[in-house]
């Protein structure tokens, strides 16, 4: 038998689990790709086919999809037989795409399926992962960029963005595609990580990265790019750098991929869609609070110790680091992408968690590259950050019983083992900062988080009906009407999931609406909130109509996170 030595036993037990992962995963690019995807799958899957539609942005991106299958239009966007103006077209494609393709396979009631609608936000939210690896590899070693992605991979905010069929994991897969290209141009300009690609290929990745960002959500991804752009010239006090991205030719092929859209929606609405879209929604998010999400400056600030774990908790360690390297080329650049946004967003009214979502892939680089290269700060105030992953970790867990508990009314017993796990997971990772070092605990908080997406998303959310309604007044109408084609209204509760789950021709009104709804007879149902229930069992009086008293639904909307309770009420011949 072999002898083995003890310095040679303990680099062996060192391969062992997670380190032994990166260490194989390190081997080259297509193994540290299979491993972000893995991480992807594990952190973003669960919840995802089991969490019903979210109100609101959710459901109305769904509701609009289904409406361009319904009918054939795929210029035109509509939410009933409203103009849906406030973002391009380019997610409706994507989510019909998938849902034509599920229906082709023979999914059952596809169009119904909110899971197929959010594939384009699954596939883009791994595509952004694996694109922040690509991007941190002009700045980092590999095993630097591994450690990026997998802090994008078990973020929280990508989480909840790769479970939602909204525009914002797509686009930040194209933002990211776009400044990886720019960010080695740029460094290229300076002389460095000069490579044997054809001078054609990244202008070719940026200004596409940019149409498909602009047909996603407007000019958003130009300010992204342009800040950063814009910073590093006066800073360089040059931006000669710019001319490789080969702008003329580049800015025509984007034009050529976003123009034909624009143009058909122009023919079509005239200039509506450029006056909801930049007039009633961008600019008004600049100057007031839209829809009450207005927050003061700072707030990103405050959030981003949530949102961005467990990678958060090394970004004060980190800071320093960055700060001494702040004229290295490298530096330079991650900084111009993430400070110039920071600040314009942070002034801007209206304030959403998922508005600064794509600095973080910066962010992630320039912690991983201060890991790799140990120079996190040694102050001891400092180091208390790691002690974070168990301290959130906890609060995780307690959100997570306490809205079994509160809602559903039962112990949670499906999400105990996750909590339990990801708590063991974050206390090593903590308490063994100082032992192992900040690689190897930053890949424990990456399990405890993923653990923790468990417990919250697929042990919790999907398993409380309570917070979504919708889904059960559907089910009560699908199961129950003896005709193909039921005819609902609803009063009093009016979300765009129902209407997402009920069908495009679900009728809006009051509770003497509802009994007038009702007065025809035949395959009809109204769904009656509790404060219209008298004014709808006055009118139905009045006008002597027959019905029959349905299911009632008791819950929480999640939109104003106040209870409700609605009554299902079916004609009767």
């Amino acid at each position: 038998m072999a002898v083995v030595s003890d310095e040679a036993s303990e680099k062996l037990t060192l391969r062992f689990g997670l380190q032994a992962v990166v260490d194989g995963a390190c081997a080259s690019h297509r193994r540290a790709a299979g491993l972000l995807v893995l991480a992807c799958l594990l952190a973003f899957l669960p919840g995802f086919f089991g969490i019903p539609p979210v109100d609101r942005d959710e459901s109305r991106f769904a509701q609009a999809t289904k409406q361009m299958l319904e009918t054939g239009n795929f210029v035109d966007i509509r939410f009933q037989d409203e103009a849906r103006y406030k973002k391009p077209v380019g997610i409706y494609w994507l989510q019909a795409a998938t849902v034509a393709l599920g229906n082709a396979v023979g999914v059952p009631r596809a169009h119904t399926r909110i899971w197929l609608y959010r594939f384009p936000s699954l596939l883009g939210a791994i595509g952004a992962v694996l694109a922040t690896y690509w991007a941190a590899l002009a700045f980092v070693t590999r095993r630097g960029a591994l450690l990026a992605g997998l802090m994008m991979a078990s973020s929280i905010l990508l989480g909840f963005e790769a479970r939602l069929a909204t525009t914002d994991a797509v686009l930040l897969l194209t933002i990211v595609a776009a400044m990886g290209a720019l960010g080695r141009i740029y460094l290229e300009g300076q002389g460095i990580g000069r490579e044997a690609y054809h001078p054609w290929r990244r202008p070719a990745i940026f200004w596409t990265a940019l149409a498909a960002g602009i047909l996603l959500k407007g000019p958003l991804i130009l300010m992204f790019v342009g800040l950063a752009a814009l910073a590093l010239t006066v800073v360089d006090r040059s931006a000669a750098w710019l001319m490789r991205l080969k702008p003329l030719p580049g800015i025509a092929w984007m034009l050529l991929l976003v123009l034909p859209w624009f143009i058909a929606i122009v023919a079509k609405s005239g200039d509506q869609f450029f006056a909801d879209s930049v007039g009633h929604d961008l600019l008004a998010k600049v100057v007031g609070a839209q829809e009450s999400h207005g927050a003061p400056p700072g707030a990103y600030f405050v959030l981003f110790w949530v949102t961005f774990f467990p990678g958060a908790m090394l970004a004060a360690l980190a800071a320093p680091a960055v700060w001494r390297e702040r004229k290295e080329p490298g530096a330079r650049f991650l900084i111009a992408w993430v400070v110039p946004a920071w600040i314009v967003l942070e002034i801007v009214v209206t304030k959403l968690p998922h508005y600064v979502l794509p600095v973080y892939p910066a962010i992630a680089i320039l912690i991983a590259g201060a890991v790799e290269n140990k120079a996190l700060a040694p102050q001891r105030w400092l180091r208390t950050g790691p002690a974070w992953w168990f301290i959130l970790t906890i609060g995780f867990g307690v959100l997570a019983i306490v809205l079994h508990i509160k809602l559903a009314a039962e112990p949670g017993a499906l999400a105990w083992p996750f909590i339990v796990a990801a708590l063991l997971v974050a206390l090593f990772a903590w308490r063994l900062f100082e032992v192992d070092g900040a690689e190897l605990s930053l890949l424990r908080a990456v399990a405890a988080a993923i653990l923790v997406s468990w417990a919250l998303f697929g042990a919790t959310l999907a398993w409380i009906p309570q917070l979504f309604p919708a889904q059960d007044l559907a089910k009560y109408v699908r199961f129950n009407a003896k005709c193909d084609v039921p005819q609902v209204a609803t009063a009093g509760y009016h979300e765009p999931s129902l209407v997402f789950l009920a069908g495009t021709g679900l009728k809006h009104t009051d509770g003497a609406g509802a009994a007038e709804f009702l007065k025809p007879g035949g395959c009809r149902f109204a769904f009656v909130e509790a404060r219209d229930e008298r004014s709808f069992a006055l009118r139905a009086d009045a006008l002597g109509v027959r019905y029959a008293k349905g299911m009632r639904v008791e819950g929480i909307n999640v939109s104003g996170g106040q209870p409700i309770a609605v009554t299902v009420y079916r004609a009767v011949p």
